[in-house]
């Protein structure tokens, strides 16, 4: 009787555990899935969903106040990275990056990923894109110095439109130019908005 008392004890114990483990990342999840930020270059913007930290957390707290501009520059043919212009808590971690990857460079320097490379970041968040062309076309991937602002809202990065009937352009709602019309989501062609 007592080592069945001491089994049961010992899967509740465990069940308690999973449970709490599971409430911790469901709340982490939740935190992580909530904390946008957008990323606007020449006009085009793109959401950044980020991971929960203490970087991130000071960061959404910042653009709450006011919208960042930096400069931001090529750095071996796989990143754009500038200077934030203020420091962010540091917790560097040896990683290998991704395209889309948006990290933190010793504490006060953004580095947004086109490409891969292995080292010690912050890691901040991923920019939601669709293709890789897609990113390096919004990063604009080798083409030097943009200017790069971090704002807690969505901009359509469409500042005006002249129609021409003529004109077989398909654009997204970020600005950008498509190749083919999308089979699902918004997009503009001949002035007019279109909803799939």
């Amino acid at each position: 009787m007592k080592l069945f008392f001491n089994k049961l004890l010992y899967l509740a114990v465990i069940l308690f555990i999973g449970v709490a483990c599971s409430k911790e990342q469901l709340q982490a999840q939740t935190i992580s899935s909530e904390m946008v930020i957008y990323i606007t270059i020449e006009g085009m913007t793109m959401p950044v969903k980020l991971i929960d930290n203490e970087a991130t957390r000071k960061l959404v707290d910042t653009l709450k106040k006011s919208t960042i501009t930096y400069e931001a520059d090529d750095y071996g043919n796989f990143e754009k990275v500038g200077p934030l212009g203020l420091s962010l808590p540091s917790s560097n971690k040896h990683i290998t990056t991704q395209p889309g990857d948006v990290v933190l460079y010793s504490g006060n320097q953004i580095v947004l990923f086109y490409g891969e490379n292995s080292w010690s970041y912050t890691p901040l968040g991923r920019i939601e894109y669709a293709s890789l062309d897609e990113l390096k076309m919004f990063l604009k991937a080798g083409q030097g110095r943009v200017s790069v602002t971090l704002s807690n809202e969505e901009s359509t990065g469409i500042s005006t439109v002249n129609i021409d009937h003529n004109d077989e352009r398909i654009f997204a709602s970020n600005g950008m130019q498509l190749k083919h019309e999308p089979a699902n989501g918004l997009f503009i062609k001949n002035g007019k908005k279109y909803i799939r």
